[in-house]
């Protein structure tokens, strides 16, 4: 009998959850760690998620609950981390700097280490020791929504390995996910983050009551704000037209249930951030993102106006109205 891959799961949100489904359907072995011992306690005892895509059932013979961080990664062979960017450190912080020894890590954050400005890769090379090759990074276009309503849906499987890769992507196929692999890894992870400013500055603009129109502009504008700062960090060939680039930013910025967007939507409404954040209950991983891009950017100097114009509505306090009309004129 074929021994089942053994995987750990990192987080408790509506990514992990739909991630902890797929796996388990397909019958690898998941270790899930999420931090609330009462939610284990739940999942243990009605095989559901309380706090996420509640209605996904779990078949509890392949799905392992558990708050203990060290017992979840004991065993496993590949290692998910899908934990708001913002927490990560918070997260792994008990764990030694050996913790990942000999595992794959998979990073399923779309964002990136606030104050170090640093992509979850990178800091898992630089904490934990983790060579670029033995990592690999989920990028869409895909919401957790609808994996949980089996609605196809497509993943990329970004890895300096692409063999690594496609080893990742059989355990997540099945009839409504298809997975392939990709070898510009760090360009999926930054365009994973930045999609979710451009889905902020979407959900801005028609929470000020701009159309369809408007916004078609941002996101075609927006390419090109993204491809000019992927060439001056990392200049390689790459067609932004793909699925992990393209598609993952127009699933992010159009989606009902982009939360970067809905985030957005409030802010142009009159929300504050705190407010907004209350409300929502959820983290919009484009509001600390933000930040790092635009510090980070303040050494290379790219010209990127919807992304300074998200952070002056966020961190400077300007007018959100005020912004998006210095946009409407900037843009082509």
């Amino acid at each position: 009998m074929q021994e089942l891959e053994k995987i750990a799961v990192l987080g408790g949100g509506s990514w992990a959850t739909a991630l902890v489904k797929i796996l388990s359907e397909n019958k690898a072995d998941v270790r899930w760690w999420l931090r609330n011992p009462d939610d284990v306690h739940h999942l243990q005892q009605y095989g559901h998620n309380p706090r996420y895509l509640s209605g996904v059932r779990f078949d509890l013979n392949f799905v392992h609950p558990s708050s203990n961080l060290e017992e979840t990664l004991k065993e496993a062979d590949w290692v998910i981390l899908a934990v708001p960017a913002a927490f990560v450190q918070e997260a792994l912080a008990g764990l030694p700097a050996d913790g990942f020894q000999g595992k794959t890590l998979v990073s399923a954050v779309k964002g990136m280490i606030p104050k170090e400005n640093l992509l979850i890769t990178d800091f898992l090379e630089q904490h934990f020791g983790v060579p670029a090759d033995r990592q690999c990074v989920i990028a869409g276009p895909c919401h957790a929504e609808e994996v949980a309503l089996e609605k196809q849906s497509y993943l990329t499987i970004g890895s300096h390995d692409l063999e690594r890769a496609e080893k990742f992507c059989d355990l997540l196929r099945n009839r409504y996910v298809k997975a392939n692999p990709l070898d510009d890894i760090d360009g999926v992870e930054y365009c994973a983050v930045i999609k979710n400013i451009i889905a902020l500055a979407c959900g801005i603009a028609h929470g000020l009551n701009y159309g369809d129109n408007f916004q078609a502009v941002m996101v075609s504008n927006s390419l090109e704000e993204i491809e000019h700062f992927l060439d001056a960090l990392m200049p390689l060939h790459r067609d932004l037209k793909g699925s992990a680039y393209l598609g993952d930013l127009l699933v992010t910025a159009y989606s009902q249930f982009s939360r970067n967007r809905t985030f957005g939507n409030m802010i142009g409404r009159g929300y504050t951030v705190k407010s907004a954040q209350v409300e929502m209950n959820m983290v919009a991983e484009g509001y600390y993102a933000v930040k790092s891009i635009y510090e980070l950017n303040q050494k290379y100097k790219v010209e990127m106006p919807i992304t300074t114009a998200v952070y002056n509505i966020l961190y400077e306090q300007v007018s959100p109205g005020v912004e998006i009309d210095i946009l409407k004129e900037k843009f082509r």
